[in-house]
């Protein structure tokens, strides 16, 4: 049974505070305490992030996220490499795929953004040295985030940027709702609200991740 507490927190049965947003559903609580925030400088997982999160635009990410497996499976695990060179084939495969979100235009957009991020790993050296350079500085966070906060930051001067300059390089479904949400996922920000268990394990990670 959850404890409700102020400024969108919820105690456990196992006495850790999590932000509201994760309820008591396992494998949302998983996903909280383990995965969301946590900096990755992975390309695979990057990607992985970006296409998932625009294969999330009107839907849950709790959809998403008990579907993930089934697309990791169809999409080759999300190599980009792989990924780019899919067809014809390709697409009507995953469009009769069940275990996945059957969308063309968002199978279509997976597979344009893997050339897409061929094409900037060629220029940048990887993904992650590109994305993380839009890291927003530390005085552009509010200084207390409570569950009012963290509504309010759907969209930001950071992902504007960073998704501004994905559609200028061919992306597609990365706009700045999308990249912001990536942004949280992938550790660009730590959006544990003030109070949260994890919170302080993500500031840790963050101090030491190499943003390359």
């Amino acid at each position: 049974m959850l404890a409700p507490m102020t400024n969108g927190l919820l105690r456990g049965d196992d006495g850790k505070t999590r932000c509201w947003w994760c309820g008591d559903l396992p494998d949302y609580v998983a996903y909280h305490d383990d995965e969301w925030g946590v900096p990755t400088t992975d390309d695979h997982r990057l990607f992985e992030k970006l296409v998932l999160e625009g294969f999330q635009s009107g839907l849950s990410w709790l959809t998403i996220l008990r579907k993930r497996d089934a697309f990791r499976r169809g999409f080759a695990g999300f190599d980009p490499a792989k990924v780019a060179r899919f067809g014809a084939k390709d697409i009507a495969r995953l469009l009769q795929d069940a275990a996945i979100v059957r969308h063309r235009g968002k199978i279509e957009s997976a597979i344009n953004n893997a050339k897409r991020a061929l094409a900037l790993i060629e220029e940048k050296g990887s993904l992650a040295a590109h994305v993380w350079s839009f890291e927003p500085a530390a005085t552009a966070r509010p200084k207390k985030l409570t569950k009012q906060a963290l509504v309010k930051l759907a969209q930001t001067p950071a992902s504007h940027a960073l998704a501004k300059d994905l559609k200028r390089r061919g992306w597609s479904f990365v706009g700045p709702t999308t990249v912001y949400a990536f942004m949280q996922a992938m550790g660009m920000v730590n959006d544990h609200l003030d109070g949260c268990h994890a919170r302080a394990r993500v500031d840790a990670l963050r101090t030491h991740i190499m943003r390359r």
